[in-house]
């Protein structure tokens, strides 16, 4: 089960709320930090950008590939481990705005984690030491140290790899 703090709204769908929840001015810098790291070709400034720009916790030799997408609204709640690798055009993602509430999660990557091209990381999951995710999957629950996993839906394909 994902940990995510749920937020009920009342009106129109929760996106309509948007900046009761979060600054204008908060998402528009983070928007700019955003596409200025997702094509820096440079991993220390990209991870630079990310730590100091978004206060992401993001460990050494950590490297984030081409035209990875972090959370707009609230990427100070993802953290990422020590010589971990994300994926080509992969998004993490802490928060979901739905028609009746919104939630909010942390994202917690551990370290050696790799997660492949073009995946979903959904708010409050966790990725243990060691992990590998599989290109194209859909994080939707905790993924144990040491695991490999793949699909939509996300299924456990090899334990202590």
């Amino acid at each position: 089960m994902r940990r995510t703090k749920r937020y009920p709204v009342t009106g129109p769908n929760s996106l309509w709320q948007l900046y009761t929840t979060v600054s204008f001015f908060k998402v528009m810098r983070n928007f700019i930090i955003i596409q200025i790291a997702r094509y820096m070709p440079f991993l220390s400034v990209k991870n630079a950008l990310y730590r100091h720009g978004l206060g992401m916790k993001v460990g050494e030799t950590t490297a984030f590939a081409l035209m990875v997408m972090v959370d707009l609204m609230f990427p100070e709640r993802i953290a990422v481990g020590d010589n971990a690798i994300i994926g080509y055009n992969t998004t993490l993602l802490t928060h979901e705005y739905l028609i009746e509430e919104y939630r909010i999660g942390e994202i917690q990557i551990g370290n050696n984690v790799m997660i492949g091209a073009n995946c979903t990381v959904l708010p409050g999951v966790s990725i243990g030491d060691g992990a590998v995710v599989a290109a194209g999957t859909i994080v939707t629950k905790d993924v144990a140290a040491n695991t490999f996993v793949a699909g939509n839906p996300m299924q456990v394909v090899s334990k202590d790899k």
